[in-house]
This record gives C-alpha cells, sequence and structure tokens, in this order.
C-alpha cells in the first residue's frame, strides 16, 4: 500500500507533558500525538510541520499497549477536555511524577528532583466543582476540540460535580455568537453560579427552569440576572465567597490536603511575616494568618481582592496589596521569613522573582500549575543559593494531564 502524504506509522516511545506520545518519524524528527500510549505502534497524520518536530493526529492504533483501557466517555479523543482516559487512574498518578520529574531534570539541571509520589484525587471522576463550556453554531453545549476551535457537542461528561452533570444539559441558550463562555460552578451546598462571558454589553436570551444565580460579564459593567454573584466555597469547614470573576481550585478535596500541606511544612511562628502573593480570594491565607505576626496578601484580580477582603476580616493583622506581583514586590520594605506564591500558569515574571529574591526570605513555597514554568523559575531561585527540599504533586485534575505541585525551597 503507498502512504499517503502527511500519513505515517510511529512507534510511541514516551509520554511527555501536554498529553502527547512521543515518536519519530522517518526523516528522524520527533513527532507528538495524542491519545496514545508507550509501546503502541499508531497511524498518524501530521498537520503542523516545525524544522525539528512535528505534531500528528492519531489515525489509528494499530498495535495498542496492554495498558490501554476503554475510556468512560463516548467524546474522549474528539473533545480537548481529557487526555488520559484511556490509561488506569493508578498509571496516571505514575506518569505524571515522572513528566514532573523529567521536567525539572532537563530544565532546571536537577539530576535527581526531590519529587514525592503524587497525592490522589479522593475522586478521579465528577470532581470538578467549575466547568467552561462553549456554545456551538447549533446553540449546544459543547467544548473544544484537541488543537482545534472547533466545539464538540456533548451528550455527557464524567468530570464536574453531580449538581453541574444535573444542571448543564437543562440549559437553553439561542445561538450567539458574541456569547464566549459559559461557566458553570457549584459551591457548598450544591448552590450553582452560571457565568456567561461575551463581547456583547446587553446579555443573551437564556430560559432558566431550576434555581441558580445568573450573571452577565459583558463589555460593561457586570449584570446580574438572576440571584448572587458569587458562590461559597467550604474549605476544611471554612467558608470563602468566590465571585462570578474570582478564581478558585476547582478541585476542593485536593485543595484541603494542599492546605494541610502547606501547614505541615512550612516553619511558621507567631513572630513571622507571611508573605502569600497570587493570592486570590484568600484561601492559602486564611489558614496560615492564624500561625503568624502578619500576613501580606499581594493579587491584581478586583474580583479576588474584594471577595479576600470578605474572606479575611476577622483578622487584624492580615493586608492585601491591591496590584501585579512585579509592582508591588520592589515596592515593599520588609523582610518576610515565608512566602507562599501560587502563579498563574505562565509562572512568575521575571523582575518579581529578582524582587522576591532580594528579600531572601528564609523559606519559599510554590505552588505550581504548570511543570515547565515551574523548573524555569526553580532554575533561578537555585542560582540564588536557595535549595529545592521537596516537590509534591498533587492531582487536581484526573484523566488529563495538568499536574499541580507545591515545592518547598529553603535559603
Amino acid at each position: 500500500m503507498v502512504a499517503q502524504p502527511g500519513f505515517y506509522e510511529v512507534e510511541i516511545s514516551s509520554l511527555v507533558y501536554g498529553g502527547y506520545g512521543l515518536g519519530r518519524l522517518p526523516d528522524g524528527r520527533a513527532v507528538f500525538v495524542p491519545y496514545v500510549l508507550p509501546g503502541e505502534k499508531a497511524r498518524v497524520q501530521v498537520f503542523d510541520e516545525k524544522k525539528s518536530h512535528a505534531r500528528a493526529r492519531l489515525v489509528e492504533v494499530i498495535s495498542p499497549s496492554p495498558e490501554r483501557i476503554a475510556p468512560r466517555c463516548r467524546h474522549f479523543g474528539d473533545c480537548g477536555g481529557c487526555h488520559y482516559q484511556h490509561l488506569s487512574y493508578e498509571k496516571q498518578l505514575l506518569l505524571k511524577r515522572e513528566i514532573l520529574a523529567d521536567q525539572l531534570t532537563r530544565l532546571a539541571n536537577l539530576p535527581d528532583p526531590p519529587v514525592q509520589p503524587v497525592v490522589s484525587s479522593p475522586r478521579s471522576w465528577n470532581y470538578r466543582n467549575t466547568v467552561q463550556f462553549h456554545l456551538s453554531p447549533g446553540g449546544k453545549i459543547g467544548y473544544l476540540a484537541a488543537n482545534s476551535n472547533r466545539i464538540v457537542e456533548i451528550s455527557e461528561c464524567h468530570v464536574p460535580e453531580p449538581v453541574l452533570n444535573d444542571t448543564w444539559p437543562r440549559l437553553s441558550l439561542e445561538p450567539d455568537p458574541g456569547l464566549e463562555e459559559i461557566e458553570l460552578r457549584a459551591g457548598a451546598d450544591e448552590e450553582v453560579l452560571l457565568v456567561l462571558e461575551g463581547r456583547d454589553p446587553r446579555p443573551p436570551e437564556l430560559e432558566v427552569d431550576m434555581r441558580l444565580s445568573v450573571v452577565y460579564l459583558g463589555t460593561e459593567q457586570p449584570y446580574i440576572m438572576a440571584g448572587d454573584d458569587f458562590v461559597v466555597m467550604e474549605v476544611l469547614g471554612r467558608p470563602f465567597k468566590v465571585s462570578a470573576g474570582s478564581f478558585f481550585q476547582v478541585n476542593v478535596l485536593q485543595a484541603e490536603a494542599m492546605v494541610n500541606h502547606l501547614l505541615n511544612i512550612l516553619p511558621l511562628k507567631a513572630q513571622n511575616i507571611l508573605l502569600d502573593l497570587y493570592c486570590g480570594v484568600g484561601l492559602f491565607s486564611a489558614f496560615l494568618a492564624p500561625r503568624v505576626g502578619r500576613c501580606i496578601g499581594v493579587e491584581v484580580s478586583p474580583w479576588a481582592c474584594d471577595d479576600f477582603a470578605v474572606n479575611l476580616d476577622e483578622f487584624d493583622h492580615v493586608d492585601l496589596y491591591v496590584g501585579t506581583t512585579e509592582e508591588v514586590l520592589p515596592a515593599l520594605e520588609l523582610s518576610p521569613e515565608v512566602v507562599v506564591l501560587d502563579p498563574p500558569r505562565a509562572g512568575v515574571e521575571k523582575a518579581a522573582l529578582q524582587a522576591l529574591v532580594n528579600m531572601h526570605p528564609a523559606v519559599i513555597a510554590y505552588v505550581s500549575c504548570d511543570p515547565a514554568t515551574l523548573a524555569r523559575d526553580a532554575r533561578i531561585l537555585l542560582s540564588h543559593e536557595y535549595t529545592l527540599e521537596q516537590v509534591t504533586p498533587f492531582d487536581l485534575f484526573p484523566q488529563t494531564y495538568h499536574i499541580e505541585s507545591i515545592s518547598l525551597f529553603r535559603a
């Protein structure tokens, strides 16, 4: 059989960050393929070629791995939301530890990084308290396809909490090209907040035959269409106000594990100054503040800052600085003993990292959602005479390639 242009048979040698399997094209270039496993032979179609590598779509698994299992969801392989449903959860955890260690070895020059076993999620399905959907041209709920702007209309999804799965199939929205994203968020007591984001100043038409809060975030002021513009999340028995525009961890049980981990590893004393960078609505500050003499949060999101003020209102020794970390840190004249930072996927801005090492805190706990940017920033901290004592991964996102971790650096 004559091979078609762009189609190849490749052997998959390993899995890499991003949910891809790594293979080699006949000319030796690396090719990255989703939904495959090490040891498999696959037929792929290259759609993006560079001088040193290429990306390809999976056409057919010719020789499946004995570790391959049947995915739970009928949309797996088309929808881009999940990446590892074809692998048992136990194997997913081992894989994520290997990938995190590999990123630190290659990008941070750490030959034997102190990566601990992954803290597994108590729920490997139906764990997400927040999900983001898109609306298809026909007005149906869906997710983006892998490596595409095409919207896959869905009839099932196994990662949202049950109350969200009871909600999204009942939404009735008119097709609206200006409506960019639909978010559902479940709070404590199963209260549900629907957040619509769009390019139009006016909210879209929506039929609701259930009890939920609805907020539209357009080009002008937020518009409350029903109920409240926030939900209340609960972590370790403590309530947190989380507004429509604020970020919060999507896996509450794992958020609890991360809080407990920080309480266990950080040397917190009554005379300490604690700096909580990218503090959001105050998840970590709320539990760490009672153990230190002064707690200072830094956050740029107006929504999150308002929530932080509510969630930390009981403490007289907690302050909040509003602005980007790279703007605020150089202006702070203090010497914190302990720093907790939870940056976005892009990691810490270079100016912020330099300002941080100039303060020379004794301990830095780096909460990361991206191994590559963690490794980049770790390399800088290590060059300033910090030691990486431990890296503990937390699986906040089962069935996906995402890896959350907490790294402890000590001066």
